[in-house]
């Protein structure tokens, strides 16, 4: 009997989370304080629910450390950032336990598609419910970006802001600006190459803000994009977001290439998607482009422009997968 119940204890402690990742119009990129992972500047984002990641976390007495598997295998390289957001879980517990953490994409990972935002996101959730800690949405969300920059942002769904707030309790604040449904956008990823980037992003950031002569001018600009985009979507205008969406794009990988040495995480189909995106807007589509650290491209529209932008993107060359997806809700527990 005592070996049955021990069984049940440690189901007991074991939950799964979906979460899914972000991508910001109005971008972040640098660290205001390395050690505490508070951004440099503000950012706006729009969650999608076309990509998931899936995280199961077991807590169990039996085990001496934690452990992360992703996709299905071993990934050592990540298990020390698991491990510290695991223990900020474990702190408000009042308990010890080690997990065995699992977790899947059903995107590329490290591949400039916030893996990363989701994963974490869907970790603090998963940690959270597993052990009945009951933590406020604010706070999963503090956690979450002490280990991943944007993880915050995937907490919430549709539209989402986050504010640096350094004269509060918490560093940064995440507030929804708009349900996914208020707005129903549209996103065509148009995957250009599906490996690892060789240049992490907290590498990259670092590198940029070490060497970059216009990083400064960045950060100094933040606000008044941030303002503007929030602006743009509260009054639903599709135009002047599309506009200062572009804008942070390119400032961000402006003041990449401007690092010694440039960071180009680009490729040639991400140039060309870029100027095929360019093309159907002039010619009226309602559609903008946005590229994080990584060389895919992700053309925002409106619903009704969908099917031929993602089939003008499908044909450019050197596109190897077109992924579909709308406006998404934040990271939530579910079913084993």
């Amino acid at each position: 009997m005592a070996e049955c119940a021990s069984e049940m204890n440690r189901e007991a402690m074991a939950a799964t989370a979906i979460a899914h990742p972000n991508i910001a119009l109005v971008k972040y990129w640098g660290k205001r304080d390395v050690e505490r992972n508070i951004p440099a500047v503000g950012s706006l984002s729009i969650t999608l629910d076309g990509l998931t990641t899936t995280t199961r976390v077991q807590f169990d007495a039996e085990l001496s450390e934690d452990s992360f598997v992703l996709g299905g295998r071993e990934a050592p390289e990540m298990q020390q950032r698991v491990a510290r957001c695991l223990d900020c879980i474990r702190e408000r517990a009042g308990t010890s336990l080690h997990a065995r953490v699992e977790s899947w994409n059903d995107f590329p990972t490290a591949a400039g598609l916030a893996s990363s935002a989701s994963g974490f996101a869907a970790l603090v959730v998963a940690a959270d419910q597993a052990l009945a800690v009951g933590l406020p949405r604010a706070e999963l969300a503090d956690l979450a970006r002490r280990s991943s920059g944007s993880a915050a942002r995937s907490l919430f769904g549709g539209f989402v802001e986050l504010r640096l707030t350094p004269d509060d309790e918490r560093p940064t604040e995440v507030r929804r600006i708009l349900e996914p449904a208020q707005w129903p956008l549209r996103v065509a990823v148009a995957v250009t190459e599906a490996g690892p980037k060789a240049v992490g992003s907290t590498e990259g950031m670092l590198l940029t803000e070490r060497t970059s002569p216009y990083f400064q001018a960045w950060v100094e600009s933040s606000e008044g994009d941030l303002a503007e985009a929030r602006s743009a979507v509260e009054r639903g205008d599709f135009e002047a977001l599309a506009e200062i969406s572009e804008s942070s794009c390119l400032k961000m990988h402006a003041v990449m290439l401007s690092a010694r040495p440039g960071l180009v995480y680009w490729n040639g189909a991400t140039v060309e998607c870029i100027r095929r995106v360019r093309e159907l807007r002039a010619d009226g589509v309602p559609v903008f482009f946005t590229v994080d650290a990584g060389p895919q491209v992700k053309a925002v529209c409106l619903p009704e422009a969908f099917d031929r932008v993602a089939g003008e993107l499908q044909a450019v060359p050197g596109v190897t997968n077109l992924l579909e997806s709308g406006l998404g809700e934040g990271a939530r527990a579910v079913n084993p």
